[in-house]
């Protein structure tokens, strides 16, 4: 009778080779967000040179770029490009920006592709209180801006205070700003109503969005905010990033979690409601910006300012697409809301079948 015996080797996982793994992993996808950042950097730098190239009178990028940086003296390109274009041009830039970066931190915070500023009241609250404006106190230029402004900061924390409860759930958040737009969609039904007809036309007008409405001290104030709170927003990236995790999870790992909401959620809120200022309620740049850059950026990779080149470019190109594609030219908010319903509808669907619509 013969007994075989089996050797069996104990494998276990080599520490050193799962920490290389790691490194690596982080390296990698550390270069594909720097090559992704610089390759959206060049595609909104070419769309702002393109939007001011193109119309009745064409004009060559290299004397956009020679107008806009005065290393020329041509007073018939200078007044075409630095008088007429480049105001439209700058504003699309900003509210782009400042739309992307604020709808990235909105659905990352609240962990929802759902949470736009569209769609929590934001806007709605900011409407409100430009129509009212218009309608009511027959008020224009910076008096509409600065109601927009503070109506979207009202709105903003009326619902933090109605979302509050031993802190702030994202999925109670998104419910009630829906319902809080739903109010405000009708008292500004209601004003509207009240109005006379070129009150009325003047109101709606604003409230479709277009980047060709801004004067220049808006543009200023949004630049002037976009300076100093996009890099905030970049820094809070990692706190962000704990967020997600859960309250308790970014306790453990120290983040200080209500303090770090509220200035996540007030640097949103201040860009979109400057951005509202400026442009009006365009739709659905928030919306779009944020999954586009996150599937640029590839699996578990996130971006605050990847998101918000990423807004630059939808809303310079459906500037473009809004003042020289069509047969009629349209504001640009007509543009961004026939593309971002359609993928509304998608993200809906999708997200209903993956069972994450809450």
């Amino acid at each position: 009778m013969t007994t075989t015996t089996t050797a069996t080797t104990d494998v276990r996982p080599d520490p050193s080779a799962t920490v290389r793994a790691v490194r690596a992993n982080r390296r990698r996808r550390a270069g594909r967000s720097i090559v992704v950042t610089c390759a959206l950097t060049g595609a909104v730098f070419a769309l702002f040179v393109l939007t001011m190239m193109v119309g009745s009178f064409r004009i060559g990028a290299g004397e956009v770029i020679a107008s806009v940086l005065h290393l020329s003296d041509n007073p018939s390109v200078d007044f075409v490009v630095r008088g007429l274009r480049l105001p439209t041009a700058a504003a699309a830039l900003a509210v782009g920006l400042a739309l992307g970066a604020s709808g990235a931190i909105f659905q990352q915070l609240l962990r929802n592709p759902l949470a736009s500023p569209d769609f929590v009241g934001i806007t709605s609250g900011a409407g409100l209180a430009a129509v009212t404006g218009i309608v009511l106190l027959e008020a224009g230029g910076l008096v509409i801006s600065g109601l927009a402004l503070g109506g979207a900061i009202v709105a903003a924390l009326a619902m933090y205070l109605l979302a509050w409860r031993d802190g702030l759930s994202g999925y109670r958040f998104i419910l009630i700003g829906i319902a809080v737009t739903v109010f405000f969609q009708g008292l500004i039904g209601y004003v509207l109503s009240r109005a006379q007809l070129f009150e009325a036309r003047q109101a709606m007008h604003w409230l479709v969005g277009s980047v060709g409405q801004a004067s220049t001290t808006e543009l200023r104030v949004l630049a002037g905010a976009l300076v100093v709170l996009l890099p905030v927003a970049v820094l809070l990236q990692r706190p962000l990033g704990t967020l997600e995790l859960g309250d308790d999870a970014a306790r453990m790992l120290g983040t200080r979690v209500e303090l770090s909401r509220a200035g996540l959620l007030g640097t949103a809120v201040v860009l979109v409601a400057l951005a509202v200022a400026v442009a009006g309620p365009i739709a659905f740049v928030a919306l779009v910006a944020g999954p586009i850059a996150n599937r640029l950026l590839g699996p578990a990779a996130r971006g605050i300012l990847p998101a918000a080149l990423v807004g630059a470019a939808l809303l310079l190109t459906a500037d473009l697409v809004a003042a020289h594609l069509l047969p009629t030219p349209l504001p640009t908010g007509v543009v961004t809301g026939a593309v971002g319903a359609p993928y509304l509808m998608w993200l809906l669907v999708t997200t209903n079948r993956q069972g994450a619509g809450g």
